[in-house]
C-alpha cells in the first residue's frame, strides 16, 4: 500500500514531526505487523528518526547542521542551495520501520522527521506499508 501526503513548510530550514501522522497511516491501513517505509522524493529535504520529548534537542540540531554547513560557502550550483543538497545528502531521503502489534516499533524517545533545508516549501511524503 503506497500512502502520500502533503508537508508545508515555513522556514529555511526546519523539522517537523510526522509520527502522529504515519501511525495513524499504518491504523487506517489495519496493518498488525510488517515494515513502514518513509521516502522524501526531494534532493533537498530529508526523512531523520531522532529524539520528539524535548524540542530542545530538533533547535540543536538545526543550529549545529547549518554551522557545519553554512547556507553562503563559495558553493559552484548556480541555483544558490548547495547547501541544503549537502544537508539532505547527509540526513538521507528515507528511513524504514519495523510494524509490530499495529505501532511502528521505535525506542521510547524516537519520532520520525520530515528535514526541510531549502524552505518554506511544499513538500509530498510517501509511505510504502509492506505487510507481514
Amino acid at each position: 500500500m503506497l500512502h502520500e501526503f502533503v508537508v508545508k513548510t515555513k522556514s529555511k530550514t526546519e523539522l517537523i514531526d510526522l509520527t502522529t501522522k504515519v501511525q495513524k497511516i499504518i491504523e487506517q491501513a489495519n496493518i498488525r505487523t510488517g515494515q513502514c517505509i518513509i521516502f522524501v522524493p526531494h534532493t533537498t529535504a530529508g526523512i531523520t528518526i531522532n529524539e520528539n520529548a524535548d524540542p530542545t534537542v530538533e533547535e540543536d540540531i538545526l543550529r549545529q547542521i547549518n554551522k557545519v554547513i553554512p547556507f553562503k560557502d563559495n558553493y559552484q550550483h548556480l541555483e544558490g542551495n548547495s547547501a541544503a543538497h549537502i544537508k539532505a545528502t547527509l540526513f538521507g531521503s528515507s528511513e524504514q520501520i519495523i510494524i509490530e502489534q499495529g505501532e511502528l516499533l521505535l525506542g521510547t524517545w524516537q519520532g520520525v522527521y520530515f528535514a526541510e533545508f531549502d524552505g518554506p516549501r511544499t513538500r509530498r511524503v510517501n509511505i510504502k506499508l509492506i505487510e507481514g
